[in-house]
């Protein structure tokens, strides 16, 4: 029997191997067997504990010991070669990216086996080696914004760099939020069971939330209107006057909607000169910080929330704000503005070929 002796480093990857979160459970097992051999252990006890053969805990036993951590990964199956050749590899791969099955809008498994004549089980593994997932679908929109790269300069500058004696608030509204109510009583959860919900609901009427959210130590102010216009924003910025003291600047995140920029917002801003209004790009929404915490608010007090008035939605959602500025915690942002526009300069490579 050959005896294990563990480095410290290789004993530090058997145990991360063993807890099995991140490996296959046929490598975690192998793990757990290298582990109980340098405990000392006998082949056959190994095994008791394990649950395995005699006969496994040797050849694992045996080819850590001639290959150490290398040797508990599989080896290549002798005898065992590819079914599919490379003329109908290239046609497979050349069906999917460049047609589509009649009457559909994309392929599956069992269409594209039918069509070229394998099995699914072979178009399955064509995909996954070639990394094309013809049922996933993702959704992007480019800007359309002629001054987008200023812009991302301009607001993740503030985000990552806030100027001296202001604070910077990140400013949008949640419309038509609607106060929903289950038809039957909502059945509580208990032990082994899940909350319960009727599908069907009524609505009771719907309330605009205008939410900003202070980017440097999360705070947020909040306040619902029935409406939302230039004369409800305007509120709201008299909202945020009152709240932010005087001493300091007052820097504005907001969207190209028109009500951000109408008339009597113009007129407002001129007679507090210490407001500034920076816009995102249009189609770039996630610039905004405040919909990280409109999200949060959605998953946390709205979704699953059973309002019979729209006066019981907004005292949710005005308990919500209380909650996070009882125990705010900002957001951080990580990406540069080079990083932004490098990383969009590659989807546009990649997609439109520009």
């Amino acid at each position: 029997m050959v005896e294990i002796v563990l480095t410290d480093e290789e004993r530090r990857t058997l145990e991360r191997y063993e807890r099995g979160r991140t490996v296959s459970q046929g490598l975690a097992q192998r793990a757990r067997i290298v582990l109980r051999c340098a405990e000392g252990k006998a082949n056959q006890q190994v095994a008791t504990e394990i649950g395995v053969t005699g006969h496994t805990v040797g050849k694992w036993r045996r080819r850590f010991a001639e290959s150490r951590l290398d040797g508990l990964t599989d080896t290549p199956r002798p005898n065992v070669h590819r079914k599919l050749g490379d003329e109908k590899v290239e046609l497979v791969i050349r069906k999917t990216l460049e047609s589509l099955p009649k009457g559909c809008t994309h392929w599956s498994t069992r269409k594209m086996a039918d069509s070229v004549g394998v099995s699914q089980s072979s178009i399955s593994r064509v995909w996954r080696a070639f990394q094309i997932k013809p049922h996933r679908q993702k959704k992007f929109t480019l800007s359309t914004d002629d001054l987008f790269t200023e812009k991302v300069r301009d607001i993740v500058g503030l985000y990552m760099n806030p100027p001296d004696n202001a604070v910077v608030l990140c400013v949008d509204e949640k419309t038509q939020v609607q106060a929903l109510s289950r038809l039957q009583p909502v059945l509580p959860m208990g032990m082994g069971y899940h909350e319960g919900v009727t599908s069907s609901y009524t609505r009771h009427g719907t309330t605009n939330l205008l939410a900003a959210l202070d980017v440097a130590t999360g705070k947020v102010i909040g306040e619902c209107y029935p409406r939302k216009r230039a004369v409800e924003f305007r509120q709201f910025l008299n909202l945020i006057n009152r709240n932010v003291p005087k001493q300091l600047e007052v820097e504005l995140v907001v969207d190209n909607q028109s009500v951000h920029a109408a008339p009597e917002i113009q007129r407002w801003l001129k007679k507090h000169p210490r407001f500034h209004l920076h816009f995102t790009p249009t189609y770039s929404s996630w610039l905004n910080m405040v919909e990280r915490w409109f999200g949060k608010l959605t998953q946390d007090a709205l979704r699953r929330g059973h309002h019979e008035s729209v006066r019981g939605l907004t005292e949710a959602i005005m308990a919500y704000v209380e909650a996070t500025n009882d125990n705010p915690k900002p957001f951080v942002w990580t990406k540069t503005a080079d990083d932004i526009l490098a990383s969009v300069a590659r989807h546009c490579h990649r997609i439109l070929g520009v």
